[in-house]
């Protein structure tokens, strides 16, 4: 009767996502009065599950499920969550679980609610607090099916270590044949990925071209943040499609999210919603974001830019 949480990795490590939706997953055990079983796919060190209140880890190593594919996964977590007569499974908001969970719901006749944001209000009947219309509202929402599935929002619940000695358990489900196959992977590495970054330096028209994008990669550098881009950029060629975010490109739920020299379409905003704290640098005072942002500098990104990179800087030299 444990609560089943499915834990993400890449490359033999856990992602971020992982130790949060683990975290999220022991607080509705203690309220279940239950434990925390984890699945691991493919991943080098279970151990450190542990330390987010993990008490079981089902080691899943499979060479089929080194790409990921919905259907499979699916149906390795159905078996999972059989195995231990789970009746909750919490996975992350990542774009991976959210083409798996409405699989799995349907293999397991559970329900899911998606973008859930904290710990259920109440467990009997089974009622969840959850974003909608784009993150401008919130939706309470009741799950009463027998199994129910639970998406959490990125960086909604955050870290809580609750160490717990995790006892790992080899897991060898079936794994169905997909008809998909993948070809190839091509990933950008040594970056901070937008999915997991909890600060965002993302950049505009505003910019004028490609070439001046060095001070927005050195002041994502200084921060430890993932660099982004609005449509349009991503559209010329300025930068790759892959840091193009908003309602069309990839949702960014990041704790800091810093807009430079984007006027604020409604398309980006929707994408952008769900961060915490909204910081935009942009000349024109009537642009959109400002009515969003939290924070709002009116001035030329040229200048603000670099003299807000020497400031972090010296900060960070003297707080070393």
């Amino acid at each position: 009767m444990s609560v089943l949480v499915y834990t993400e990795s890449e490359n033999g490590k856990f992602k971020k996502t992982a130790f949060e939706v683990a975290s999220y997953a022991k607080a509705v055990a203690d309220q279940l009065g239950t434990t925390v079983t984890a699945v691991a796919v493919n991943a080098d060190d279970v151990s450190e599950l542990g330390k987010y209140g993990v008490d079981k880890v089902l080691k899943v190593s499979n060479a089929d499920l080194k790409t990921f594919n919905a259907k499979s996964y699916a149906s390795v977590l159905k078996q999972a969550a059989e195995n231990e007569s789970s009746k909750v499974v919490v996975v992350s908001s990542s774009a991976d679980s959210k083409y798996l969970a409405p699989l799995l719901a349907v293999n397991l006749d559970a329900g899911y609610a998606s973008n859930v944001v904290e710990v259920p209000s109440s467990t009997s009947p089974f009622t969840v607090k959850r974003t909608a219309f784009t993150n401008k509202a919130f939706n309470i929402t009741t799950i009463d099916t027998n199994v129910k599935i639970v998406g959490v929002s990125n960086n909604s619940y955050g870290l809580v270590e609750n160490s717990a000695s995790a006892t790992a358990e080899d897991f060898a489900p079936s794994v169905p044949t997909s008809g998909v196959t993948v070809e190839s992977v091509d990933k950008v590495t040594d970056k901070v990925t937008i999915a997991d970054a909890e600060i965002v330096v993302s950049a505009g028209r505003g910019l004028k071209g490609p070439e001046n994008w060095g001070m927005i990669e050195e002041l994502a550098e200084v921060l430890g943040a993932a660099t982004a881009c609005s449509k349009p950029v991503s559209d010329l060629g300025w930068r790759p499609h892959s840091e193009h975010v908003g309602q069309t490109g990839k949702p960014v739920a990041a704790n800091l999210y810093i807009a430079i020299g984007i006027s604020g379409a409604i398309q980006h905003l929707a994408g952008i919603n769900a961060s915490k704290v909204k910081v935009v640098i942009n000349t024109d005072p009537e642009a959109p974001f400002f009515k969003a942002a939290d924070y709002g500098v009116v001035g030329d990104a040229f200048e603000v830019v670099p003299a807000l990179i020497e400031k972090l800087k010296a900060f960070k030299a003297a707080n070393a």
